[in-house]
């Protein structure tokens, strides 16, 4: 699975242009359930083009944009444009099913 590490400078520009579904996950060094997304989602078969990780302690304009209050935070993004937060469970079948309904819902521009 592609994985991309996007920052305050840069985000907006790949997100933009990226095609396809981008999980966006927001972590920290210092969660552990981050560093256990980090290591286990990218061995999901997840239905989506790539991961691209925050790091959420050296991108403080984008944990804001994003209202970003608990770690790790996952968005789905399609073709440019935000469809919503994901509360799922960290395993492929509810990731799955979060971002199957949360592509159904209106396209918003990028927070």
């Amino acid at each position: 699975m592609n994985e991309l590490q996007l920052t305050d400078f840069d985000a907006d520009h790949q997100l933009l242009a990226l095609p396809g579904t981008t999980l966006l996950i927001f972590t920290s060094a210092g969660c552990s359930s981050c560093r256990w997304a980090r290591r286990e989602l990218p061995q999901l078969d997840l239905p989506v083009a790539r991961l691209a990780w925050i790091d959420a302690g050296d991108n403080p304009g984008l944990v804001a944009r994003y209202e970003v209050f608990h770690l790790p935070a996952l968005f789905a993004v399609h073709d440019g444009y935000f469809y919503a937060a994901l509360e799922a469970r960290l395993e492929r079948s509810a990731l799955t099913a979060a971002l199957e309904q949360a592509l159904q819902r209106p396209a918003e521009e990028l927070p």
